[in-house]
């Protein structure tokens, strides 16, 4: 086979339509395959509550196999009440869905004679347990660190399940090396793509700091409003613009006017066109609890913005040069981090020179580039 053989490809994930860095990379990967002559579906296995729009014009197939998001986790508070009838009935109703959702999902596989199917999660390759893809040939993914999976399920899913596919895929060499020495050893590493490339590099002259991502907890902005309003308390032009939406709105937008900087902190929501969104900013940071491989420090960097974060992950350090393309502290270190951002909020030459390498440093992350990875690795798999 050549690489460019057109092959049947199905991208299958929990919710593919919330908006997140690991739904972006799927429809982003799902358009490139396509546009490379790939059958192609994406799969959502649950609707999302908030679904958001990534591709405009989709060359692939797009499903979802469940009616409606996930309901609340329930606990039955006594054996009487996990027997009542109006339970059982739901229970019923459940499982009913559950099995007409993996049909379907099984006559789809079931019309192609061959290819492959990219799993997005280790849960979503736990609800494939009970669909027959025997025919076809599977690569899981993860899209966080080796450091988050040992602090979550997702460690002992991925050694339970991972084995049995044909490559597990993770997002730098440490993780997948660290996989390997837990006994994985179809691990390997191939990067997420960035989505665009900008022609030109953002002007950095706006005075914007930016974060991109959920409003929710993991992230925790509270932490950046805390630096920004440090770090530019007499840099009265500068503001702090907040791109995504999320439950912790409220509580951000209380902080911002408990600090005095609620005019300064601009909750911008979701944003289609975020390669124009960059282009806005002057520094993008982040102050996450934990990430992987952030697809927010690689689009920044395409865009030709420098980035200040906490030095979260081997992906990060992947992402941002410390002192050459951006600069990383340690975790949790709020007050390194504010002098970090004070010191690119002061330095225009520096966010230039930043700037300038940190689109060098991702440049092989560019689309074509990574499907060209891709299609070689299903070509490693044909052999």
């Amino acid at each position: 086979m050549s690489p460019r053989t057109p092959r049947n490809v199905f991208l299958v994930g929990i919710d593919v339509d919330s908006m997140g860095g690991s739904q972006r990379v799927l429809h982003t990967l799902a358009q490139g395959f396509a546009e490379r002559g790939h059958r192609v579906d994406l799969i959502g296995i649950r609707p999302s509550p908030e679904p958001h729009t990534y591709v405009a014009d989709p060359g692939y197939r797009h499903a979802t196999l469940y009616r409606s998001p996930p309901a609340p986790a329930w606990r039955a508070a006594s054996f009487a009440e996990r027997l009542h009838p109006a339970r059982l009935r739901e229970a019923r109703a459940e499982r009913r869905e559950r099995e007409l959702a993996r049909a379907r999902l099984a006559r789809r596989f079931a019309a192609v004679p061959d290819g492959y199917v990219i799993i997005g999660s280790p849960w979503a390759a736990v609800w494939l347990n009970a669909v027959d893809w025997s025919h076809l040939k599977g690569i899981g993914q993860y899209h966080e660190s080796f450091f988050q999976a040992c602090h979550s399920p997702n460690l002992q899913l991925i050694l339970r399940h991972y084995p049995q596919l044909e490559k597990a895929v993770f997002l730098s060499e440490p993780d997948a090396a660290d996989f390997r020495r837990r006994r994985l050893p179809n691990a390997t590493a191939l990067p997420n793509p960035v989505p665009f490339t900008p022609a030109a590099p953002a002007p950095l002259d706006t005075r914007r700091v930016g974060a991109v991502g959920r409003l929710e907890a993991v992230k925790r902005l509270d932490r950046l409003v805390d630096s920004f309003a440090a770090a530019c308390a007499d840099r009265p032009g500068w503001e702090l613009h907040l791109f995504g939406d999320g439950p912790l709105e409220p509580e951000l937008r209380a902080h911002a006017e408990r600090l005095g900087v609620a005019g300064r902190v601009r909750f911008r929501g979701s944003v289609r066109e975020m390669a124009a969104a960059y282009r806005e900013l002057s520094v993008v940071a982040l102050t996450s609890e934990r990430e992987g491989r952030p697809m927010v420090l690689a689009e920044a960097s395409a865009a030709g913005v420098p980035c200040v974060s906490f030095d979260l992950s081997g992906g990060v350090r992947e992402l941002v040069d410390h002192g050459r393309t951006g600069t990383l502290v340690p975790p949790g270190d709020t007050a390194a981090f504010t002098a970090a951002l004070r010191q690119l909020v002061e330095d225009e030459g520096l966010r230039e020179r930043y700037g300038r390498a940190a689109r060098g440093q991702v440049a092989p992350l560019a689309l074509p580039a990574v499907l060209d990875r891709w299609e070689a690795l299903f070509e490693e798999i044909d052999r």
